[in-house]
């Protein structure tokens, strides 16, 4: 068995198929109401090779002119984003017992040839509280180093249903996905992968 940095805790198949049908199901409302879009790069306007939006008071947005930043609304519409459904909130609150309830989670959409490179996700306001990502669809390759950039990595694979969370040690971990395994799954009809990440942005008021 694979040994993960400490925080890093990988829970394999803690969504059942029908969990994850209603999940995949609630979150195309959210994109009816939050349509999809795709982000630039901060400095190059280069566009990002997923399709993404938000759910909950706050959703991480990424363009050339703001760079990385959360706010309140969906950048195209400027609506409000819809609120982060409860079969959500009840993950976070059964992992991340005892912690703030979270603000802000980000829906990504990778298609077959999609990737995410090596990042760290600190744009939020507090570290304290932990990173929840749940996989939906189609199987990735993640990648996972260390709070420092040149650190040694990991490599492992997410599954439909599969959660996990890094907290503490791994919080500022830098982390990417390289690649997509097509037909992996059958859950989305189409094919592809969602990847769902829970965050607190804000500190206690």
């Amino acid at each position: 068995m694979q040994v993960l940095p400490s925080g890093t805790h990988l829970i394999p198949g803690y969504l059942d198929r029908h969990q994850q049908s209603q999940i995949l199901k609630e979150i195309r409302d959210i994109v009816r109401v939050a349509p999809l879009y795709q982000p630039t790069m901060p400095r190059t306007g280069k566009p990002l090779s997923v399709q993404m939006t938000n759910c909950g008071e706050l959703g991480w947005v990424s363009d050339k002119q703001g760079g990385y930043r959360y706010q309140a609304d969906h950048p195209v519409t400027a609506k409000n984003w819809p609120p982060i459904p409860r079969s959500l909130t009840n993950i976070w609150h059964e992992l991340a017992s005892g912690s703030l309830p979270p603000q802000a989670c980000l829906i990504n959409f990778y298609q077959a040839d999609a990737k995410m490179g090596l990042h760290q996700d600190k744009d939020e306001e507090t570290f304290d509280e932990p990173v929840i990502s749940v996989s939906l669809g189609d199987t990735c390759l993640f990648r996972l180093g260390s709070p420092h950039r040149s650190g040694r990595t990991i490599s492992f694979k997410l599954h439909s249903g599969d959660v996990l969370v890094l907290s503490d040690a791994s919080r500022m971990a830098y982390h990417g996905v390289d690649r997509i395994y097509p037909d992996t799954s059958t859950l989305l009809k189409n094919g592809g992968r969602i990847n769902l990440t829970l965050r607190r942005v804000t500190k206690a008021p």
